[in-house]
């Protein structure tokens, strides 16, 4: 299966205790997040979110979606969340904040592989687009926690 690993960088002229609580409440991401189409819990975690399982459907710029569910196995609060993935795409996700002066950095680090065979068969060639797709669903996510905080968001870079 074919491998991606992903750095996104969102900056955000906000609290980090604002910034966590978006990022951490992800049931409420289809609400300001373009291309988050669907969020269900699946099971609750411990006080601190751990334990807990969501299943996600995301659209994209592309014609296809991807659902897959994710255990939350990490939190330390208001710094870090991580997160196993297992369906249309599988591995690991990290979400690390911190905060300068008035800006909160947001760094997300995604390293998976396609569970979908069609996107297996394509990836050879497909890889670029793909990864085009991936950056663009990101950024949206940057523009989107800035709107939603009514914050300035001052960079929102995303990469393999």
């Amino acid at each position: 299966m074919p491998q991606y690993s992903f750095v996104s960088i969102w900056e955000v002229e906000a609290p980090i205790e604002s910034v966590w609580a978006a990022i951490k409440e992800s049931e409420k991401w289809p609400s300001w997040w373009k291309y988050v189409a669907k969020v269900v819990e699946l099971k609750k975690g411990d006080e601190n979110g751990v334990g807990g399982v969501r299943r996600y459907t995301w659209a994209s710029p592309l014609p296809y979606k991807l659902t897959f569910n994710t255990r939350v196995v990490e939190v330390e609060e208001p710094h870090v969340i991580v997160g196993i993935a297992e369906g249309e795409l599988n591995g690991t996700g990290r979400w690390q904040l911190s905060q300068k002066g008035a800006v909160t950095r947001v760094q997300y680090n995604w390293d998976v592989s396609t569970g979908k065979r069609i996107l297996n068969l394509l990836a050879p060639i497909a890889r670029p687009i793909f990864e085009w797709n991936h950056n663009k669903v990101m950024e949206a996510g940057g523009e989107g926690l800035a709107r939603l905080l009514n914050a300035k968001l001052v960079s929102n870079t995303s990469g393999e």
